[in-house]
């Protein structure tokens, strides 16, 4: 199925359109990057994970690679500890289980939804976007290798 849109400039698109069960092998996934922001009144911030939940195959996982230097570059003083506890605890939560702690519970997509939730806090989650994918876990680490490393 597609639609065609009329832009203002003229231009006629076609949009496919992917219903449930239409992908082929591939479902819809959502992700966001997970920004480490060490003084957030500047803004400066440096990509140091990712968190990709797929419904449909019951995936939720996260991966993560601080780059030390990077992150001391932008500010010196920059609790790089503290930064690596706070990524191993969303990975922790993406994970489930025992290791969740509270959010043990919760169902992926709750888990997922609350990680990507926007704060003010040194580890910030970036936008979502979306996209399909044949294999979740891998798409997990192709996106840390394409936007992080």
């Amino acid at each position: 199925m597609s639609e065609r849109h009329i832009h203002m400039a003229g231009h006629v698109t076609e949009r496919h359109i992917t219903r449930a069960g239409q992908g082929g092998d591939r479902d819809v996934f959502e992700y966001a990057l997970l920004r480490v922001v060490p003084r957030v009144e500047r803004g400066e911030c440096v990509n140091a994970g990712v968190v990709v939940y797929c419904r449909a195959r019951g995936y939720l996982g996260a991966r993560t690679h601080l780059d030390e230097a990077r992150l001391l570059a932008l500010d010196p003083a920059a609790d790089v500890a503290g930064v690596r506890a706070a990524l191993a605890a969303i990975e922790r939560t993406c994970a489930g289980g025992e290791q969740a702690g509270q959010a043990a519970g919760d169902d992926a997509g709750r888990r997922y939804r609350w990680l990507v939730a926007p704060r003010s806090a040194i580890v910030q989650p970036g936008p979502v976007h979306t996209g399909l994918t044949a294999d979740p876990a891998a798409e997990t680490e192709r996106l840390l290798n394409l936007l992080v490393r």
